[in-house]
């Protein structure tokens, strides 16, 4: 009789499970991803469309949950975070993830791509395939890559030339590289969490820092550093890890979902980043800006001050960024 009776409560409990438990079966799945910039920036517009990517594609089971504006911490501790699986995803700068992964530092060396269309046949071609697999070995999976602009220098007092940035104390990402390229140029480079730079303009503890133009104006950094000159020194890309302890328990399929949502996302967060590039220009200009554009003739002398930095390149750097050179 207890038999029969515990094959009943076992048939009773799978008829639950598949009439009115159909939740229990198809389980949703939750991932978070963390985003520095605000709600409206092209950004984290482009992680909203692939979000939405990700939860028409897989019908509802994979759900990602943008926080936007530093809501899950700066970006240093919320990659560590990401490695640790805590957090599931973030979007960053690659110049934050090049201390595990260090070819990355070919991706970001001064004057490097020829323009936009160059970097983006790169990183999406197989020097990029290669280099988002390599961040496996550091316990991150590299999910796929976002426009980030070129970025220009921005200062106190006016910046015309090359000498006029000797002994100014500029903000730069925590990178040795980017530390680097600004010695290069005889400034003293000063590193700080995003979320200070405005605080440190203000206050003098920096004359100057550099970034694109989104960020220039979303941060209101126009507002204690008026003088923006267009050297368009790096196009840095962003790029969205996962935690590979994440991934490693997902279906493949599911995994090939997520990738392929964040490569088709690519296009939407493009178009956006050029009009908003295109908005902020014209909005910091009217605000009081002053926009130096350098001659062809002092912009080779930005990038002739750049030989030394590329000399100190050990032999595997070197390597990466003949083969993106050669891309035509």
């Amino acid at each position: 009789m207890k038999k029969i009776l515990g094959v009943l409560l076992s048939v009773s409990l799978v008829t639950l499970l598949f009439a009115g438990g159909a939740s229990v079966v198809f389980a949703q799945k939750v991932l978070r991803l963390a985003e520095t910039h605000p709600q409206d920036y092209p950004t984290t517009k482009g992680d909203y469309e692939f979000a939405r990517l990700v939860k028409e594609r897989s019908k509802g089971r994979i759900v990602v949950e943008v926080f936007h504006s530093k809501q899950l911490g700066e970006e240093r501790a919320v990659i560590e975070q990401v490695q640790l699986g805590a957090i599931d995803m973030t979007r960053v700068s690659i110049s934050a993830v090049s201390a595990f992964v260090r070819d990355l530092d070919a991706f970001q060396l001064p004057y490097l791509y020829r323009d936009a269309a160059h970097m983006w046949k790169v990183l999406n071609g197989p020097i990029g395939e290669e280099i988002l697999k390599k961040h496996e070995a550091s316990n991150f999976v590299g999910v796929g890559w976002f426009e980030g602009g070129s970025r220009n220098f921005y200062t106190k007092k006016q910046v015309k030339a090359v000498s006029d940035l000797k002994g100014m104390k500029i903000r730069v990402q925590q990178a040795p590289l980017m530390v680097g390229m600004v010695e290069a140029l005889g400034a003293v480079a000063t590193p700080l969490p995003y979320g200070e730079v405005y605080s440190a303009l203000q206050s003098g503890v920096v004359d100057g820092a550099e970034n694109n133009w989104p960020s220039y104006l979303t941060t209101s950094h126009f507002e204690v550093a008026k003088y923006f000159i267009v050297d368009e020194h790096t196009r840095v890309p962003e790029i969205t890890v996962g935690s590979k302890k994440l991934f490693d328990k997902l279906p493949k399929e599911d995994r090939a979902l997520i990738l392929k949502a964040m490569k088709d996302a690519q296009a939407y967060q493009f178009k956006l980043w050029v009009d908003f590039e295109k908005v902020a220009e014209k909005t910091v200009k009217e605000k009081g800006s002053t926009v130096t554009q350098i001659s062809p003739a002092e912009k080779q002398k930005f990038v002739d001050a750049m030989k030394p930095l590329y000399d100190k390149q050990p032999p595997e750097i070197m390597a990466v960024v003949n083969k993106i050179r050669a891309v035509k």
